[in-house]
């Protein structure tokens, strides 16, 4: 399974985002507080669509408790990686996948990246901007395991209209 981990996200915009993108790709996102909104904000859910009840998600206190409760393999993205994403073999569905995202404003703290650097790692990006916005990096990356599982068990086709819609 994929997991999305967001520690202490600041916008609660994003974290609608990322939310949609965790309903739409049968991950489990989990949330590490402080958060710095309420989940029943009214942007969230605009962000959100309407597809926040869809989301499987959990709230941790720290990032201690966060380790915890949840065994399999951390990878870890920050604009201090030096290693890209691509690198990571992704292809094992059967495994616990990890995908650990900072704060908007500082991200993850250098004591976490510190004691993991074998497993930080970098979406690159020109010398024109620091980082990507965090909704787009999380979309990226997790599209990225996906694409490695066959998309596993996602549509290729609108639920809505079907198969057939364009012939």
């Amino acid at each position: 399974m994929i997991n999305i981990v967001l520690y202490e996200p600041e916008i609660p915009e994003n974290t609608g985002n990322i939310m949609r993108t965790c309903a739409g790709t049968n991950s489990r996102l989990h949330l590490i507080e402080p958060l710095g909104f309420a989940l029943d904000e009214k942007k969230i859910k605009r962000s959100g669509v309407n597809y926040i009840d869809k989301v499987n998600y959990q709230r941790y206190l720290d990032f201690e408790d966060f380790q915890n409760s949840n065994q399999g393999e951390y990878y870890y993205f920050t604009r201090y990686g030096t290693k890209p994403y691509s690198e990571i073999d992704f292809s094992d569905s059967t495994k616990n996948i990890y995908l650990i995202f900072g704060k908007e404003s500082t991200g993850i703290p250098k004591e976490i990246l510190h004691d993991n650097l074998d497993k930080c790692y970098r979406i690159p990006t020109s010398e024109n901007v620091r980082a990507l916005n965090l909704s787009n990096c999380v979309a990226l990356v997790t599209y990225e395991a996906l694409r490695q599982q066959n998309f596993n068990n996602l549509l290729t086709y609108d639920p809505f209209k079907g198969k057939e819609y364009l012939k």
